[in-house]
This record gives structure tokens, sequence and C-alpha cells, in this order.
């Protein structure tokens, strides 16, 4: 379990957190590397995390959710990153940046039996919005979906979609209007749709998260799969990147944290010139370095955390913070693969795997640039 504390969490926190930290210890550090190795996660584990209630925080309850604050995710966010996989993370939790548009649209008439068994862990959602064209100019994409009776064609193509081989179920953003954001629209698309094929994509990194290229060619979808009114898809996915960068940030900081961890268990075990490296003062100094960055880190984290729990949070907020958690693991895994030594460059330590996994957590979700323009252009500057 992870050592901190905040004047924001109750013991209702502290207590789903180690009840999180049980299951992280037991069924998942024992298995990661192999998970890693094999490319996949287990099915069985996703039941278990949805029993465990890691799916259902925050989700009406008529769908298998309950009511929880965004300090439930944090936190949990933050345990399992203590197995020092973000591809573990992107993966178990692909669900929570698909299904909320179909939360949110209460008359879908697959809202209900969608969303229960994406949240009983028996079945599994992806979003699918990058396009090869382009990733954060969301207003421009080019996949169409035009009408045809009482279906839509789609034609076009996305990629770098989590979960895009496995998923059960797509929230696909297409376009069914004119040029820009007033023309998208989302649709929900079943993996057995006709016209629907995936091809998997190798990756840096997060190997146990499949990603795929989508390919949609006269692709058929009925209409009433659309999620929300025509050509009124572009605030759904922009509501949806705000609790996407939250998790992101966290799960950026629960990495980084946990590298550190693993670099100063290191330091005072491992012994160069008769002791323990961390007695090198250059050592203890990237030490206490990296500790007060962290711990800064988390204080804004926590606070950003309670402005979002308080309805105060603006989407600047969210896109400072992932840049400050995002820069804060590009600074603490290279140190942590430093201190390690040879052994940090070794599979199997967590240094090794989250070292090529940080670039993917500043791009993902909006690009840093992104985030900084959209910060600067909510502050008035421009």
């Amino acid at each position: 379990m992870s050592s901190y504390s905040s004047i924001y969490l109750t013991a209702e926190h502290l207590a789903f957190r180690d009840s999180v930290a049980r299951f992280v210890d037991e069924q998942i550090i024992p298995n990661i590397n192999q998970w890693e190795e094999d490319g996949r996660l287990p099915p069985s584990l996703y039941k278990q995390a949805a029993e465990l209630g890691l799916f259902g925080m925050g989700y009406p309850e008529e769908l298998g959710g309950y009511e929880a604050d965004p300090f439930y995710k944090v936190l949990s966010t933050i345990e399992i990153a203590r197995a020092g996989s973000g591809g573990l993370l992107a993966n178990l939790f692909t669900q929570d940046i698909a299904i909320p548009p179909l939360v949110l649209d209460k008359q879908h008439p697959l809202r209900e039996s969608v969303c229960t068994a994406v949240l009983t862990g028996e079945q599994r959602a992806a979003l699918a919005i990058t396009e090869p064209s382009g990733g954060s100019d969301v207003a421009n994409i080019q996949t169409r979906a035009k009408l045809d009776g009482d279906h839509y064609v789609i034609n076009g193509s996305k990629t770098f979609i989590t979960s895009g081989m496995d998923a059960d179920w797509y929230t696909v953003a297409v376009r069914t209007g004119g040029g820009g954001a007033a023309g998208v629209s989302l649709i929900l698309v079943p993996r057995d749709a006709p016209g629907f094929t995936r091809t998997p994509l190798k990756k840096m990194g997060w190997w146990c998260s499949d990603t795929a290229t989508l390919y949609f060619d006269d692709c058929r979808v009925p209409v009433a799969n659309r999620i929300g009114p025509e050509n009124a898809g572009f605030p759904f996915i922009m509501q949806n990147f705000n609790s996407e960068r939250l998790g992101l940030a966290a799960q950026a900081w629960g990495l980084a944290n946990t590298v550190f961890e693993e670099a100063l268990d290191w330091a005072q075990q491992r012994q160069t010139f008769g002791k323990p490296i961390i007695h090198h003062q250059v050592v203890r100094h990237k030490l206490t370095d990296m500790r007060a960055r962290l711990d800064a880190t988390r204080a804004y984290l926590f606070e950003v955390t309670w402005l979002i729990a308080e309805n105060k949070a603006k989407p600047a907020d969210l896109a400072q913070l992932k840049n400050q958690c995002t820069d804060l693991i590009e600074y603490i895994a290279p140190e942590a693969v430093q201190i390690l030594g040879g052994a940090g460059y070794m599979r199997e330590t967590k240094a090794e795997r989250v070292f090529r996994e940080t670039k993917v957590l500043s791009i993902g979700g909006g690009t840093r640039e992104i985030m900084n323009e959209l910060a600067a252009r909510q502050h008035g500057w421009l």
C-alpha cells in the first residue's frame, strides 16, 4: 500500500484504498510480468475488479454503479499503479472513457444492457476518436456516417484505440453533418457490425493493453445506436476528456511513486565500495529531489480532485494537472533507472517498464502542447 495521507481523505476512503491494496498484492503483482509478456489480461480479472467495486464508482445504481466521489477513482488508480504497469491501468479501465456518453443518454435503447454488462465485467467497451489523419484535432475528424433508411453507413478509420481488438462495444466519433465540431456525432458500434474490422498495433509500452486500428468499410449500424442527438457529439467528447485527464494524471503520479519506491529500496540494499549506495551523497540527493517533487505534485493532484468533487474545477485545472503529473513521471522514471543502474535496464523491474511507458501519458488524452493551449485560452491570455 502506498504511504501517503491527506486532509481530503476520510476513513471510508482509506478503507477502500486498503481493500484495493490487498487485491493488487494478491491478484495483480504476482502475475503482471506474465501478463505483460502475454500481451493481454485474463478475462477473469475484469470480473474480479468489478466485484471489488472498481468499475462501478460514480455510475448510476440502476446500471450497477454506486455513489463515489472522484477520490475513490484516484486512490484505486494509485494503488493499482504499484504493479508498475501503465498498460494494466489503460486496459482495465478503458470503459471509463467509453461508456460515460452512453450513461448520459438516458433514452438510449442499449443504455441499460450495455452499461450493466460492462460495469459487471461481462463485456468491454472502447472509445474510438483518434484517426490516422490527426489525434488532438477532434473537431476535424474525417470518418463519416451517412443515413441510409434506418441505418448509418460508416466509412473511415480510427487508430491507437485502447482495447481496440477485444472490446465488445465501441463509442465511435463520426461526421454526420458539415465541417467542424458542429457536425460530429457519437455512434455505438458492436464488434460484429458488418463492414467493421480491426488490426492490432505493436507498441513501445503498455504491452498488456491491446491497441488497434479500426476500419469501417460501409459499416452498417442502426440509427438507434446513435448516442444523443445528431451532430451533438462534440460536447460529450469534451466532457469525457476531463475525466480521462484526471485518470491519466493519477496514473502518472502513481507510477512515478512506484518506481521511486523501487529505487529507494534498491539504494538501501545495493552496496558499492563497501556501503549501500544511499550513503553516497549524489544518490540520496537524487532521491530527496524525487520525493519533494512527488509530494508537491500529490498535493496538486488531491487539490484538483477536491475541486472536481465540489464541481469547482475548470478544464484548465485538468489540463495543467495532467501536464504537471506527466512532467513528474518523465523526471522520476529516468532517475529511477539511473539509480538501479544495470538492473534498471532489465525486464521485469518496474523502472524499466515504466520508463518505456512515460511518453504515452503526455500524448494520450490530449498532448502536452494542446493542454497548454487549452489552459492559456481559458485563462483569457488570447
